[in-house]
């Protein structure tokens, strides 16, 4: 890519000296391909220059979110043969519900990966978080819903922190620091439980009236939905272009003027599409129409972690850290409290997830099953992309694997296949996805050769 003096600083690539591009012709036609292949807005001033060097990055190794996206395709072509209501809006909206889980713990992991860590605590994390709302949001508390949403958001950050410091100030394994922390975080959500005599069989229900219930279970009215569609997609508009525009002004990279409008077109596409089958009637005995607010909610979180991770120095420390923690060490990154923050980033999105679950269910047990909720985390992560040996991995990633989970779950409950089948259908999908990555990343090494 080009910093902000304008240097090249890709895929290894340094400035080449004046007398080195007078070389010769041929010299100079291979730098430039070079830098294409590494960066295609670098060089690219057109669609089909810039499709040429997006070719050349895929057969080098560098296919970004390709290989999930073809497999998502398959995976919806797949279940609506089989099963012609997949496509449904009933069933779509079901999809994103259900996705909506999946995709908040997959970006919780995606900062523990991408420090190449791992939080196998994120499961009971979110439990903890959301028996800290139910419990204070109810009696006898009855706190405001917002400020018992936000003690269980900052209980789940503490515990990021906590976890956090233990690895990076005692230099602890992850997986053991988390481990433990699954544990114990379990027996503490039973102990809340215990002591809350409301809790009856260890259940803490939510009112049908609190705006925590209807997260998941209300719905915008048609009309709001295509606001703020129209809104979202305005500002992206605008924003995209302005960014672009500002760049060439100061003479840095920028994707050409096609490739911005074409962006900004699938934007606009694909959130017609979803409003418009979010608002079809898809009740069954009265009409029930309208986006769930948590499709927007899952949206705001991906758009902020987006922004943290690719837009600010912290975010830039963190892929740092993950890629080469000495050599960030030695620029004079903090390593251990990036790190620790990171941590505290993850539990904080999983107390978030946790909202979203006890949402959907309209109350929180101790039954939760944190152990397979953070096999799904992982799994989300890094079937959408992001890469178990650290230094990669977006909020994206973790939209594009949650969602195929789901579909996965979805249409193998449609057809009738029980838990078991749907476990063995996850886990042979998350393997494919891991291998994919293995490969990717050894030709990649190799040029592509």
């Amino acid at each position: 890519m080009v910093d902000d003096s304008g240097s090249l600083a890709a895929g290894g690539l340094e400035p080449t000296a004046p007398e080195e591009l007078d070389a010769s012709p041929q010299q100079s036609a291979e730098q430039e391909e070079a830098i294409v292949s590494t960066a295609p807005e670098l060089l690219a001033g057109s669609l089909g220059e810039y499709l040429h060097a997006w070719r050349q990055r895929v057969r080098t190794g560098d296919s970004g979110p390709l290989p999930i996206i073809v497999g998502l395709i398959v995976v919806v072509i797949f279940f609506q043969v089989e099963r012609s209501e997949f496509l449904s809006a009933l069933n779509i909206v079901n999809l994103l519900v259900q996705a909506a889980v999946f995709v908040l713990f997959g970006a919780a992991e995606i900062f523990a990966l991408v420090l190449s860590e791992i939080d196998l605590s994120t499961g009971y994390v979110a439990g903890v978080a959301g028996f800290t709302i139910a419990e204070l949001i109810t009696t006898p508390v009855n706190f405001p819903w917002w400020l018992g949403v936000l003690c269980g958001f900052a209980v789940a950050a503490t515990i990021g922190v906590l976890q956090g410091t233990l690895i990076t100030r005692l230099r602890l394994p992850s997986f053991v620091v988390t481990l433990g922390g699954l544990l114990l975080w379990e027996g503490v959500m039973l102990e809340l439980a215990t002591i809350d005599k409301t809790a009856v069989g260890g259940v803490v229900s939510i009112s049908t009236t609190s705006p925590v219930y209807e997260l998941v279970n209300g719905n915008m009215s048609t009309a709001l939905g295509w606001i703020v569609l129209a809104a979202s997609v305005g500002g992206f508009a605008v924003l995209t272009l302005t960014r672009a525009a500002r760049r060439r002004r100061m003479g840095l990279s920028a994707p050409p003027l096609s490739i911005t409008l074409i962006t900004i077109a699938a934007v606009a596409i694909a959130g017609f599409a979803l409003v418009y089958v979010c608002n079809l009637n898809r009740g069954l005995l009265i009409p029930l129409r309208g986006v769930p607010w948590v499709v927007p909610f899952v949206a705001i979180v991906l758009i902020a972690w987006s922004v943290l991770l690719g837009r600010t120095r912290l975010g830039r420390y963190i892929y740092a850290i993950g890629a080469n923690p000495e050599a960030a060490r030695r620029a004079g990154v903090n390593v251990a409290r990036v790190r620790t923050l990171g941590f505290m980033l993850c539990s904080l999105t999983a107390g978030m997830a946790g909202l979203v679950y006890e949402s959907r269910l309209g109350s929180m047990a101790t039954d939760i099953d944190g152990g397979s909720l953070v096999l799904y985390a992982v799994a989300s992560a890094v079937i959408g992309g992001a890469s178990l040996f650290g230094g990669r991995g977006k909020p994206l990633h973790a939209l594009l694997g949650g969602v195929l989970v789901a579909a996965v779950f979805n249409g193998l409950g449609l057809m009738g296949i029980n838990a078991a089948g749907q476990d063995i259908a996850t886990a042979i999908v998350l393997v494919v996805a891991a291998a994919v990555d293995s490969l990717l990343r050894r030709r990649s090494a190799t040029g592509g050769a």
